[in-house]
């Protein structure tokens, strides 16, 4: 029985007998589940106390939910994992502050561990059955405090549509999914704005049903437009904006050993690469070396590129949001059109490809990589893929 199979058996044993906490506390044992017990969360919004203990109360809240019985199973196995695990962050972020246990950026945090949990423990990888679920979870836990403040924010309408739009690449995810996780969580605590939080999350629904992206991400009229709308530009979302893209720019994205060369060479073998493997080769800097200099030379030659107006491929890691964009700036202030390609394939072939490259990259260091790792979003560039290499 996989990872999957056991979370859905857990569900269905859970609608029938209650939660069994110490099967849980069992398939969790590797993370950091049990650290749950010991993180203390602020009495004024979590009067139940540690973040264990809220965990088991949102859980519990989560299956009484008519919204989530009418679930089919797979989604009501998303939704229960992310459940278990939409507070994990708190444990690596807590800390007190004047007096009171605050927990800044856990969502983020937690999806994070959640990925490399999911990832490296549990299988979830290399298949796109696999991302997909895997994502699915972890956007729920990045996003799973957001229905009770979307209504306040400048601009919700835009942010809500932003947010569905991780639907087109993590298949289960979309609005009605979190706000039912929401729901769970404002219900699983001890505390007196409860029922704000609730009216909170109802208007949010209306919000995204009005906006066509409750169920699933908006539709666009192409690609250009809706990553100008997802940036913030004055751009209304029913417009067909004129692209003025000259080409294509490939950004590809994964772990050392995902196989990102035989994609170029299977899916781009005419175009020309600026690779930051060989430029470390050339020169002669290793992958635990300051990359400083190896950066600079390659968006150097990526403007040689750039101003001849030539399409071409950005072979590189390319981990985290902030780097991508890095890079994803200075093409598109020339001109050019962005497509990430990210690739993922199963751990132990990615171990094997990685061990036998001549410059392998420590699996220490790649273990590391992974805890970073945040998957290219729709909002990043024109066209965004997660797909799997062989």
């Amino acid at each position: 029985m996989d990872f999957i199979e056991q979370i859905e058996d857990c569900i269905s044993g859970s609608l029938t007998d209650g939660i069994l906490w110490n099967r849980m506390d069992q398939l969790f044992a590797v993370t950091c589940f049990s650290d749950m017990k010991i993180t203390q969360q602020n009495p004024v919004f979590h009067g139940e106390g540690d973040v264990y203990t809220h965990t088991q109360m949102v859980c519990q809240e989560l299956i009484r939910i008519p919204a989530f019985l009418n679930l089919p199973l797979r989604q009501k196995t998303e939704l229960f994992l992310a459940a278990l695990l939409h507070d994990i962050g708190k444990v690596k972020t807590t800390r007190l502050e004047d007096g009171s246990w605050i927990s800044p950026h856990h969502a983020s945090v937690g999806s994070r561990i959640a990925r490399a949990f999911l990832w490296q423990e549990c299988g979830l990888c290399g298949t796109q059955e696999r991302i997909d679920f895997r994502e699915t979870v972890c956007a729920l836990i990045r996003y799973h405090m957001l229905p009770v403040h979307l209504i306040d924010r400048e601009e919700p309408e835009r942010e809500a549509r932003k947010v569905a739009a991780f639907g087109e690449l993590a298949g289960d995810f979309s609005w009605h999914l979190l706000c039912i996780l929401a729901e769970a969580d404002v219900r699983g605590r001890i505390a007196d704005d409860i029922a704000k939080g609730l009216e909170q999350i109802e208007l949010v629904r209306i919000l995204a049903e009005e906006a066509d992206c409750l169920s699933g991400a908006y539709v666009f009229a192409d690609d250009f437009t809706k990553h100008a709308y997802l940036l913030g530009r004055n751009v209304q979302p029913d417009q067909t904006l004129f692209d003025d893209t000259w080409g294509e720019v490939i950004m590809l994205s994964g772990l050392p050993g995902t196989g990102k060369d035989t994609w170029i060479r299977q899916n781009a073998p005419d175009m020309p690469m600026v690779s930051l493997d060989d430029l470390r080769k050339e020169l002669g800097i290793k992958p635990t070396d300051n990359q400083g200099k190896v950066i600079q030379e390659a968006r150097e030659r990526a403007k040689e590129y750039l101003r001849k107006k030539q399409p071409f491929v950005w072979n590189a890691t390319d981990l985290t949001k902030d780097i991508r964009q890095k890079q994803i700036g200075l093409f598109e202030q020339y001109g050019a059109r962005v497509r990430i390609v990210y690739l993922e394939t199963d751990w132990k072939t990615r171990t094997k490809r990685n061990a036998d490259r001549a410059d392998a990259v420590p699996e220490g260091v790649v273990g590391g990589m992974l805890g970073k790792t945040v998957l290219p979003a729709p909002d990043e560039a024109q066209t965004v893929e997660w797909l799997c290499a062989d």
